[in-house]
């Protein structure tokens, strides 16, 4: 299924890159028997795999990058693969699925994402599931062969 989604123009505009697709063995290399603290899972809605989610705690360096010195934060990254549930309020359900999981497992006291400026539709998302711009982060990811303005969210409790 990732290789799938990671190989559709229309994922892959905001996650990867739509010049980056991804096989068999990209994935299996990125997404498989990780060592980096990273927990990824395919969501399922109805029984149906539509999509990946990931989550992981924040290091220092990376805390301290965002412009936080103390607290328990995580960050998440997703999408929807398959096309026919987007845009249907799912992406919001699996989003705050996933902050409450982290708040109330992890003991967590923030969630970020650092989603591109650009994608405007996964910013609604986030901004409806209680997310609040916290500042750009200039040239923070490099994409399609150039680097692209982001926005630090957080959610907090």
């Amino acid at each position: 299924m990732l290789a799938k989604w990671l190989s559709d123009p229309s994922v892959l505009e905001f996650y990867e890159g739509r010049n980056n697709p991804f096989n068999i063995y990209r994935v299996n290399a990125k997404f498989y028997n990780r060592r980096d603290g990273v927990t990824g899972c395919i969501v399922e809605y109805e029984g149906i795999e539509i999509g990946y989610i990931q989550y992981y705690q924040l290091d220092d360096e990376v805390k301290k990058e965002y412009g936080y010195t103390d607290g328990k934060i995580f960050g998440t990254d997703q999408f929807i693969g398959e096309g026919e549930f987007r845009n249907k309020g799912i992406g919001t359900l699996i989003v705050t699925s996933m902050v409450k999981f982290l708040i109330n497992y992890y003991k967590a006291d923030r969630v970020v994402m650092d989603p591109q400026t650009r994608n405007t539709r996964d910013i609604k998302c986030y901004e409806k599931c209680g997310f609040k711009k916290v500042k750009i982060l200039p040239n923070h990811e490099l994409h399609e062969g150039e680097y692209q303005d982001c926005w630090m969210i957080e959610y907090h409790k």
